[in-house]
């Protein structure tokens, strides 16, 4: 059985959404004009003192990685992990990222939280059409945390299909009484439909995280494989959504550790399939 962990909220993040000081310091911090601005300073090479402290704060192992000089605290984040660290499995279906999983049957009242917003199916791909598609099936939410590894790669062997890019999105509303969240945000995130001959029609869907998050997809046509890198996320925890048609079958566990509020360790290229 997989490990299991409990989502829990870092204590920046309970600040600036619990608390009446944080809220208003979010509307700013969502801005695009300071997102841009945020990842252009951890694009340079002054970025770099960040890197030591941030391995010692998050215990990170860099012997499981790959020697290289980082120009950026950016190059950084996205390095590349040893490749015998994250064998392939043979399944049809596999992990695209590192991550902890959750699973959702695709139901006509479906409500999922990614990134402090709930979503739908139809406003995740901003695409009612394409959302109808995959009633029925599963969504498959996969939160990668600040220090997990940040490339992910196709999850099946299959042919590119709709692509999208839906830029975030903030509003401000009327606070009502005991609202916790009295903003409303989406978060920018890309999607692509794979046909795939073993399982038919699935979307993965990148999801960027507040501040910079930026999403770098490799551009891409026609047919690709399962374990070909299909992009990585710059810095902030990040999430991949998998719609699943309804022929695919998860591990139970899922869906269980689901229901009891927990959620499952998965890793880069493991198998999906029950």
């Amino acid at each position: 059985m997989r490990s299991r962990s409990t989502p829990e909220p870092s204590r920046s993040l309970r600040f600036l959404y619990g608390t009446a000081v944080g809220r208003l310091l979010l509307k700013p911090l969502v801005q695009p004009g300071l997102s841009r601005a945020a990842g252009w300073l951890l694009s340079q090479r002054v970025s770099r003192c960040l890197i030591d402290p941030f391995v010692r704060r998050s215990g990170i192992e860099l012997g499981d990685y790959l020697p290289e000089e980082y120009g950026s605290y950016n190059e950084f984040f996205c390095r590349r992990i040893r490749p015998e660290l994250r064998p392939l499995s043979d399944a049809a279906l596999v992990s695209p990222c590192d991550g902890r999983a959750s699973a959702y049957p695709i139901t006509g009242d479906l409500r999922f939280t990614v990134k402090h917003t709930v979503y739908t199916v139809s406003t995740l791909l901003r695409d009612e059409a394409l959302a109808r598609r995959f009633a029925g099936g599963t969504a498959l939410i996969l939160r990668l945390a600040v220090d997990d590894y940040h490339r992910y790669c196709f999850p099946v062997d299959g042919t590119v299909g709709e692509t999208g890019t839906i830029p975030g999105r903030f509003h401000t509303v009327q606070p009502v009484a005991n609202d916790q969240y009295p903003i409303y945000k989406e978060n920018a995130r890309q999607y692509m439909v794979l046909h795939s001959e073993k399982l038919g029609d699935l979307a993965m869907v990148e999801v960027g995280a507040l501040l910079v998050g930026r999403i770098v997809n490799h551009p891409v046509t026609g047919t690709v494989r399962r374990g070909q890198e299909k992009g990585y996320f710059q810095f902030g925890g990040s999430t991949i959504v998998l719609l699943l048609p309804e022929n695919v079958t998860l591990p139970q566990e899922f869906f269980r550790n689901t229901e009891q509020g927990w959620e499952t360790r998965i890793y880069w290229g493991e198998s999906l399939l029950d």
